[in-house]
């Protein structure tokens, strides 16, 4: 793609979620969804392959399908309460349906089916901008609305932990993995938004920075399969070493940085005398914690036949940076003793 292009993709994907970010009028945070769904979708098609084209389609309609809801629940809330702000939204109606077109935007389930559908039809890089920067405008409205009906929340997160972990279980697509990781973790930050914002918001920080590393070996190993990560060994011996750690934060295992989070947050739900969902969330974390092991135990444990096509990689060099893998590979994995910090400041 033509630099000065991509370019202005870019920044009119930055310029998007910005003006989200800043607004405090519906139709202002409207106009920002649509810039960044519009940037998007030239950077989703640039490779002109059936699969690339089909993806992006969904990703449009599911995309103006949220949008329009969205307008729609807007205008009602301003014909209801005679007012636009994002910040004062009192009818339960307006809401709920402004709740389900955000939780559609980011493919919370049950409305979720497209996200491992256009996930699997992108590149690596594409693909990592839809799971990360993508969330990031619609996050900023629910933590803006705070929904005062908390049911929906912890229904759709609950949903979304548990629909997360079953279905990955029986992929072989790493996007498709990865997908299903996403939804798995986004009901998580869900499931606690009513009582902790700012827990949510240091969730999704976590989950941005994990998803990243893991996004990066991928790309860095060129995987889309899991048959392919049996090749790692040859390309980068010290990355595969390191990868499953990274695997295993995404899990939430101590002492990696992903367990923070749910640590916090089923603290969280327990004060909240939610002990049920508590449990169903932490039991749920166990199915995605089986894939993220046998991707590990694919990586590690599983050596590729010693010929000709295992032993070419060494010979050849990769043009991608490995700082920010090397950033990001640090922040998965090193953080967890920065917690009495981050406790400190969420009860500021």
């Amino acid at each position: 793609m033509n630099p000065y292009i991509l370019a202005t993709l870019l920044l009119g994907l930055g310029l998007g979620t910005t003006i989200t970010f800043a607004s405090s009028h519906w139709l202002l945070a409207w106009m920002g969804l649509e810039m960044n769904t519009l940037a998007i979708i030239p950077l989703m098609a640039q490779h002109h392959h059936p699969r690339a084209v089909e993806a992006t389609t969904k990703y449009f309609l599911t995309q103006a399908t949220a949008a329009a809801m969205l307008l729609f629940a807007s205008t009602t809330n301003a014909w209801l309460t005679g007012q636009w702000d994002i910040q004062q939204m009192t009818h339960p109606l307006p809401i709920t349906l402004i709740t389900l077109a955000l939780a559609l935007k980011i493919g919370l389930a049950p409305v979720h089916s497209w996200l491992p559908e256009v996930l699997q039809g992108l590149d690596l890089t594409t693909g990592l901008i839809l799971s990360t920067w993508q969330k990031l405008a619609p996050f900023a409205l629910l933590l803006q609305i705070q929904p005062v009906n908390s049911t929906i929340l912890v229904a759709l997160g609950l949903t979304s932990t548990l629909v997360g972990g079953w279905g990955g279980l029986n992929q072989t697509q790493l996007r498709k993995i990865l997908a299903y990781s996403s939804i798995a973790h986004l009901g998580w930050m869900i499931i606690v938004l009513q009582f902790s914002p700012s827990l949510t918001l240091i969730t999704l920080l976590t989950y941005l920075v994990m998803t990243l590393s893991t996004f990066l070996v991928f790309k860095l190993n060129k995987s889309t399969n899991i048959n392919m990560l049996a090749t790692s060994w040859a390309k980068a011996p010290a990355l595969t070493a390191l990868t499953p750690l990274i695997l295993l934060s995404l899990g939430g295992l101590p002492p990696l940085t992903g367990f923070m989070p749910k640590w916090l947050i089923l603290q969280e739900l327990t004060k909240q005398d939610l002990a049920p969902t508590a449990t169903i969330a932490a039991m749920s974390a166990l199915l995605s914690l089986y894939f993220y092991l046998r991707l590990s135990y694919a990586m590690t444990l599983t050596m590729s036949p010693n010929n000709l096509t295992g032993v070419t990689p060494w010979r050849l060099q990769h043009s991608q940076l490995t700082t920010p893998l090397a950033l990001s590979t640090s922040a998965t994995l090193l953080l967890l003793p920065m917690t009495p910090a981050v406790v400190a400041l969420l009860t500021l």
